[in-house]
């Protein structure tokens, strides 16, 4: 263990004094920033399409000359709730008494119709006018946009450091394959202390990178106020990320390594590693289904199954509540997923490492002793 860790800490000592490194990080915590900062300064929507029943038009166009209203009349509240659940209007105003939504109002059409129902209904100074009730006639989606943007965030920013980080873990491989320098590194290390203290080396280099961006994130979110609409347990969601993030990457650095071992060049890396890459865009692509359907079928049995588990269960936290059972099942099955992959890539990788020239066949290298 001990050449393990010295592998590992020249890995994380090599990466940290690069500038790409640090150049990268900087990039990172700004679009973070940045995505924080968006809904403030990207401001609503410039549009809105409203119902009535039994209920007059208010005259919103007069507080909000910026803003184009189309009303819609309704003859009872049945027909409005199947438009809003349609998704035709974003509310209706139901006997001038309360305004029907599906979901959480938007906060800028919520203070409108507040201000101008009241403003419309003032007969005489001191008469008390009762606010608007608001209603929903859809689930509880009070955290619902934050849930997906959150998940929608995580789905691009796990993809990107999982493939980031496996793809430097094969370059690395192949490096030191090509300029036969790993000869030299196995007359003193065995062939798993050099892998696992690359695989660990640049995992930290990942957790670091992590870390830094959601600590952006974060800090940026409650600077600019968008914090104020994060779900609840949001300690807990950024913990399961950080946890699955090792697992997924445990399991696609050593199926990298692997694959990487079986070339001496570093142009062939990328047509080496195609399993390994549709096998990621597969579980990227399903994981943004996750993010906008976190509770659909395919969005818990994928969640689930490894590898896909180790980014669209994440999302799947971050997007909606999941039962304690799904999340322990998939984090054993993960876990097996990653011991297994281990098994193997670190005998295909200590058995084809020395073979120089033409490229290695996998089912060689699996059927050698």
């Amino acid at each position: 263990m001990n050449s393990l860790l010295l592998v590992a800490r020249r890995e994380i000592s090599t990466q940290l004094r690069t500038k790409a490194f640090v150049i990268g990080l900087i990039v990172t915590v700004v679009i973070m920033a940045g995505l924080a900062f968006a809904p403030k300064l990207m401001g609503g929507p410039d549009s809105y399409t409203l119902g009535t029943v039994n209920s007059q038009q208010l005259p919103l166009k007069a507080a909000a000359p910026d803003i184009e209203f189309e009303w819609r009349k309704y003859a009872d509240a049945a027909a409005a709730k199947k438009a809003l659940l349609d998704g035709d209007v974003e509310a209706v105003i139901v006997d001038g008494t309360k305004v029907l939504t599906d979901g959480e109002i938007e906060t800028e059409l919520g203070i409108l119709l507040q201000s101008v129902n009241r403003e419309a209904r003032l007969g005489a100074a001191g008469v008390n006018i009762p606010p608007l009730a608001m209603e929903s006639v859809g689930a509880d989606t009070r955290y619902q946009a934050a849930r997906a943007g959150i998940a929608t965030v995580l789905v691009v920013l796990l993809f990107m450091l999982v493939i980031g980080q496996a793809m430097m873990v094969a370059m690395g491989v192949v490096e030191e394959k090509g300029s036969r320098i790993v000869e030299i590194l196995f007359a003193s290390l065995r062939p798993w202390q050099l892998l696992g203290g690359k695989i660990v080396g640049l995992g930290v280099i990942g957790v670091i990178n992590l870390a830094v961006t959601l600590a952006a994130g974060l800090v940026a979110a409650f600077a600019s106020g968008l914090a104020m609409d994060f779900p609840p347990g949001m300690p807990m969601i950024v913990t399961w990320v950080l946890v699955w993030f090792i697992l997924g990457y445990a399991f696609y650095a050593t199926l990298a390594a692997s694959l990487a071992s079986l070339v001496s060049r570093q142009e062939e890396v990328g047509n080496t590693l195609t399993p390994m890459t549709m096998l990621i865009m597969v579980t990227y692509l399903v994981g943004f289904f996750a993010a906008n359907q976190p509770t659909g079928t395919l969005a818990q049995i994928v969640s689930i199954i490894p590898p896909f588990s180790s980014i669209v269960m994440p999302v799947r936290l971050a997007a909606a509540e999941v039962p304690l059972w799904e999340v322990s099942l998939a984090a054993v099955l993960m876990v097996g997923a990653v011991l297994g992959m281990l098994s193997v890539g670190a005998k295909v990788y200590e058995r084809a490492v020395l073979r120089t020239g033409a490229k290695v066949k996998l089912g060689d290298v699996l059927r050698a002793k």
